[in-house]
């Protein structure tokens, strides 16, 4: 029998023949669904406003929170449940809540299905898969590690992504809302929560748009 390496050619035509098999020309990527569970640290800018951000996601057990430290400034707890509740907090001496209900719980892992694909794109050193999705939100995804890596929203926010922790769950004790937050004289009324009021009520066009 020849050997392989007296036919290069042939080599070559094997080697492309694979890659259609395995990226068909005509397939168009979909992006991973959430990890039920994780852990992300991400860094915020809001029109010039920067934020250090800890995202811990448990679709499991209903609830979702954000810790949203303002570069010099105050850090506040966003606090979400599957029920429509939401507590907007600090843990300063302030002891300041504010506590909404809404329509919609968390995102669902799949919240990205039905966005529509932008192609991909080179962004903070990762070559990245670009969805849109109800011209809310605009997703990057790491092509490699499918791990996210950007989102870009409509007011000009964007969040890069720092670490992404599948499987990190924070422990329950540290879910709970404050007991000032259940005093109805208190209340916490900042540009922050009015913006994370709006995010919610797009929540709902996004979780409706399926």
């Amino acid at each position: 029998m020849a050997s392989a390496t007296k036919h290069p050619f042939m080599l070559i035509v094997f080697f492309i023949h694979s890659l259609l098999i395995v990226f068909p020309a005509d397939s168009t990527p979909s992006p991973s669904p959430w990890s039920p569970q994780f852990y992300s640290l991400l860094y915020v800018n809001v029109n010039g406003s920067n934020q250090i951000v800890d995202l811990w996601y448990d679709w499991p057990n209903g609830r979702n929170l954000n810790i949203i430290q303002h570069q010099l400034g105050k850090r506040l707890y966003d606090l979400e449940w599957n029920n429509g509740t939401s507590f907007f907090y600090t843990l300063d001496s302030n002891q300041e809540c504010e506590t909404k209900h809404f329509e919609v719980g968390i995102l669902r892992p799949d919240w990205l299905d039905g966005a529509h694909y932008l192609g991909r794109r080179e962004f903070d050193g990762f070559l990245c898969d670009v969805w849109e999705k109800v011209d809310f939100i605009w997703y990057y995804e790491d092509v490699v590690s499918k791990r996210p890596v950007h989102w870009r929203f409509f007011n000009g926010m964007s969040a890069h992504v720092m670490t992404f922790e599948e499987g990190a769950v924070r422990e329950d004790e540290k879910w709970q809302a404050p007991v000032y937050c259940f005093d109805k004289g208190t209340e916490y009324s900042t540009n922050e929560v009015k913006m994370s009021v709006w995010f919610r009520f797009l929540r709902i066009i996004i979780q409706n748009s399926f």
